[in-house]
């Protein structure tokens, strides 16, 4: 439900700079805590990565998809957030690499996660947990509307004397196609819709037939995709 795009405003809204990184399929401690320098190709790790881009000691740094992280031979990723996230170790993070003590207490910390479930215990103990709820049929009616329609419009090459959807005809895709918690599968379903418009645009062009614009209301959703896929509330 756009957790990343929260993160940034965040950053805004606090006037400071903003570092995001995934770790989704991350399993190699170094990554965080740095690469020793006997190795060749050593680095320092994500953090101290962070401080150096950003150029401040006290950005807003987002750690994505913290529920997908891995574990191997290499290390425990997760174990190595501990201490980065705990802000009374954090004030001497140490780093392989640097091998120098480093304050990262002045660092905000945002993390997101799709399922609290595979987070580790000791991890969650050191966050704060909020919850975001999933957007409700008008919020994902405006957000297409005002963002979705007109990027992917453009997108496809169509201008809005051929196309234009109907409030109705958006909220039946939503009901009937796209009842997740975000936008993105809304967003598939028009990009869908616009796709085999800008075919009819094109092979009417082909025959020199002038374009019938299309509005896409409540009734004529099922000819572009189909069946609904969610009939009912049962």
């Amino acid at each position: 439900v756009g957790k990343t795009s929260v993160g940034k405003s965040i950053a805004h809204a606090l006037n400071r700079k903003f570092f995001r990184f995934s770790v989704g399929g991350m399993r190699d401690e170094a990554e965080i805590k740095g690469h020793r320098r006997t190795y060749i190709g050593a680095m320092p790790g994500k953090m101290i990565q962070a401080l150096k881009q950003t150029e401040a000691m006290n950005p807003v740094i987002m750690i994505d998809e913290v529920d997908k992280m891995g574990a191997s031979f290499q290390g425990d990723p997760a174990s190595a957030l501990l201490e980065v996230l705990d802000p009374e170790q954090n004030k001497d993070f140490h780093d392989h690499y640097l091998d120098v003590a480093c304050d990262l207490s002045n660092v905000l910390f945002i993390v997101t996660a799709n399922v609290l479930e595979t987070i580790p215990e000791p991890l969650k103990d050191r966050m704060e947990i909020i919850r975001l709820s999933g957007y409700i049929q008008e919020e994902k009616v405006e957000i297409a509307k005002k963002y979705l329609i007109p990027k992917h419009r453009k997108a496809m090459g169509l201008k809005a004397t051929d196309v234009s959807f109907q409030t109705a005809g958006i909220a039946e895709i939503s009901n009937g196609y796209a009842r997740e918690a975000g936008v993105r599968s809304l967003e598939n379903n028009i990009k869908k819709i616009l796709r085999k418009i800008a075919v009819e645009v094109g092979r009417s062009q082909e025959k020199k037939k002038p374009f019938k614009k299309v509005i896409l209301s409540k009734n004529n959703v099922q000819e572009y995709l189909g069946k609904p896929i969610f009939t009912s509330d049962r």
